[in-house]
Formats: structure tokens, C-alpha cells, sequence
């Protein structure tokens, strides 16, 4: 009973930290939308659900100091009563009572001590369920035994006949991806929001296994690599950029911990952010607060292109990441990387939704509700493919040229 009140009163926890949390973090959206009453009053609602629920537990608990203090109070009466009787008997004396009152509250205070435990023990069981919960998740992305390494191996990526479908999921996120990309040439993957672009990308780090068909990076299977040795051989820049807090340094070295100042001021040139850090007198040793606070969204994207491009890799990936760029800085990003060798003799995979971003690609991916509809250069997508040429259609003015 009292594990089953300890598991409640944490999940009117969990909900008070929910809401508290979400206001917090919000709090811009919220003031905009003028929500600020809305946001008091479901922080009171859920305030009040625990409020309500620890009334009840808690009163029944202070049920216990009154309970044992009587328990003790009785005992001490009983035990003078009937020493008293026993004395005035003869028939034992004054320090054997005052012994033997010592003893019993010794026993009894023990018992209280007893008691406290069987209070704090089954909270201390529903908060260490819930945290084994996290600890013992297995991850169902394994190495195998006798997984395969790199060694030696050309930059090569393929996708043959790759169908992928989330867990639970009736239709698949992704069908028919095939395709073939060799060092030194660069795919672009384009499409709507939801049309598996993401996806397709998840499944060259093998964040997901492929349900069908089998991806490839430098000719060995995914699934019969090592995870350790594919994932230094893939750099990857995800849609959200994630930055951490300490320096700009100790951020640039997550890929590459040998990485030399040279290298890394290199990379934050291709990736066009060594202007900006050069402005700060510190340079690299820069700090940067939690999530990258203290940058703008295109500077911390460039700043996570900057990071994987210290990593040496056969693969660099780019799910999305010039879209808070402008232009200028887009065009002369992809430039830089076509310009640097160490880049440009790789594979390189960018996930865009601008056709600027995509039109240079030796080869462009065109998804539609997670099936590949158009596989081409830009010019052959343009002229053929309906997908790719509405596309084009939605973000060029007539008369443009792409």
C-alpha cells in the first residue's frame, strides 16, 4: 500500500515538473500568445492533484510519531506501575526498574527507527524502479561478434533497395532507396517536411536498421560493421544543432580529440564561422554557455558543420544544417568544402530543402511521403521529374534560373 502511495505522490512529481519545466522553457511563446493565465492555471490544476494526494499520504504517516510517543508513554507508565508494586513488595528494587525502563525504551525506539525504514524504503523502491527503467534499456543497435573494421577502405556509399519503418508504424517511413555514391562525389537528398529525408540519413550512422535491403558504407553492410569503427567513419551534422557548454575548442575536438588549433581554425573557415570567432579576444578558448545560448541559429550551425569537418571521415553528412544560413553564406559554404581536398574526395550527403543548396550535387534524391520518386542531376530532375519540378516551381520566381 505505502509502495503504491510513494509511486503516486512521484508521478504527481514527474507532472508538477512537467508543467513547471515546459512554462520555463516556453515562457517566450507563452508571453506571445498571451497564454499566461492559461499556463497559471494548469500549474495550478496539477499543483492541486499533488497537493490532494500528499495530504492524504503524508497525514496517515504523521499518524506514527503520535502513535509510537503513546506506545512509549504507556510503556513507561505501565513499567513504573507495576515496578512500584513490585517494590513496595520487596520483591525488587529501585535501579533494577530504572535498568529495565532503560531497556524497553532502547526496544522501543529501535521499533520507531523499524518503522521510519518501512516509510522510506518503498519510496526509495519507486524512484529506483523508475531509474533502472533507464539504466537497463538495451539498445537494439549492436555490434555483432565478428563485426568488420575500415581498415584501408575507399569512401563508398550504397543504398540497395532500403525500405525502413518505425516501430509500431502501418505504413513504412521510407521505400525504394537505391542508389550508389563513390569518393569525391557529393548526393543531395530534397523533398517536403515528413518525406523521410531525416531518415534516409539516420540510416548511414546506423541509428536505425534498415527493415529491408542493405545500406553500405565503404562496401561493408551496416549491420555486420563495427559501431565504433562506422562511426568514425561517418561525420554527421544532425538537423538540431547541439552545442555544449565549455569552448569553442573543447567543442571542435568532440570529433577529433588530436585535433591541432591549425585544424581546427581550418574547419571553422570552411565552415564560415572563423570571422566571428576571431572577433571574441579569447578565439578558441571562447566559452559557450549551455546549447550554445550565446550564438545565433546559423552561427550554431556552422559551428556543428565546423565540428564534424575536424573529424577525419569517409562519409560527411549534412541533414539539413544550412537552413538558417542565408545565401551568401550557403553558396559560399558548399564552395569551401568543394574547394578543400581532405572534403572533397569523400562522400559527401546533404540533406536540403532549398534547390539553391542542392543543384550542384553530382546526384539528387527526390523523396515524396517517404518514397524515392526521382533519382538525377538537377538538370534531368528539372526536366522530368514532376516532384522535383514543383519544387523548383514553389521557390523560383518565372523568368529565375536555378
Amino acid at each position: 500500500m505505502r509502495c503504491r502511495c510513494s509511486v503516486k505522490c512521484n508521478k504527481k512529481t514527474d507532472n508538477i515538473n512537467l508543467v513547471f519545466r515546459e512554462g520555463l522553457t516556453g515562457v517566450r511563446v507563452i508571453r506571445a500568445f498571451r497564454q499566461d493565465q492559461f499556463e497559471q492555471d494548469r500549474f495550478e490544476g496539477v499543483n492541486k492533484d499533488y497537493t490532494n494526494n500528499a495530504v492524504k499520504v503524508f497525514s496517515i504517516m504523521a499518524l506514527m510519531v503520535p502513535v509510537m510517543t503513546l506506545v512509549i508513554s504507556g510503556t513507561n507508565v505501565g513499567i513504573v506501575w507495576w515496578g512500584g508494586h513490585l517494590i513496595a513488595a520487596q520483591a525488587t528494587n529501585t535501579g533494577n526498574m530504572i535498568a529495565f525502563m532503560t531497556y524497553a525504551m532502547q526496544i522501543l525506539m529501535s521499533f520507531m527507527m523499524l518503522a521510519m525504514i518501512f516509510v522510506f524504503v518503498p519510496r526509495a523502491q519507486a524512484s529506483a524502479v523508475r531509474i533502472n527503467e533507464v539504466m537497463n534499456q538495451d539498445s537494439p543497435i549492436e555490434s555483432k561478434a565478428d563485426a568488420q573494421n575500415f581498415d584501408g577502405t575507399t569512401p563508398e556509399l550504397q543504398f540497395d533497395d532500403v525500405e525502413f519503418r518505425y516501430r509500431h508504424a502501418e505504413q513504412p517511413a521510407l521505400v525504394g532507396a537505391n542508389f550508389d555514391m563513390h569518393a569525391g562525389q557529393t548526393l543531395a537528398i530534397i523533398g517536403g517536411t515528413g518525406s523521410g529525408k531525416t531518415t534516409l540519413v539516420n540510416l548511414i550512422p546506423r541509428f536505425y536498421d534498415a527493415e529491408k535491403g542493405s545500406v553500405r558504407v565503404n562496401g561493408i553492410d551496416v549491420k555486420d560493421a563495427d559501431l565504433k569503427a562506422l562511426h568514425k567513419e561517418v561525420a554527421f551534422v544532425p538537423q538540431k544543432a547541439v552545442l555544449f557548454a565549455g569552448t569553442v575548442r573543447e567543442n571542435m575536438r568532440w570529433g577529433n580529440a588530436d585535433a591541432t588549433d591549425d585544424e581546427i581554425w581550418h574547419a571553422l573557415e570552411i565552415a564560415q564561422s572563423r570571422d566571428f570567432i576571431e572577433e571574441e579576444p579569447e578565439g578558441l578558448d571562447y566559452m559557450v554557455e549551455q546549447g550554445g545560448a550565446n550564438f545565433s541559429g546559423g552561427q550554431r550551425q556552422r559551428l556543428a558543420i565546423a565540428r564534424a569537418l575536424v573529424k577525419p571521415a569517409s562519409i560527411y553528412v549534412f541533414d539539413d544544417s544550412f537552413s538558417a544560413l542565408d545565401f551568401k553564406t550557403d553558396a559560399n559554404l558548399r564552395q569551401a568544402l568543394k574547394d578543400d581536398p581532405a572534403i572533397s574526395s569523400k562522400v559527401v550527403v546533404i540533406v536540403g530543402q532549398r534547390v539553391s543548396t542542392v543543384a550542384d550535387a553530382d546526384q539528387i534524391v527526390v523523396l515524396d511521403e517517404g518514397k524515392v520518386v526521382g533519382i538525377g542531376t538537377h538538370d534531368e530532375l528539372k526536366a522530368n521529374n514532376e516532384t522535383y519540378q514543383e519544387i523548383v516551381s514553389s521557390q523560383i520566381r518565372e523568368g529565375d534560373k536555378a
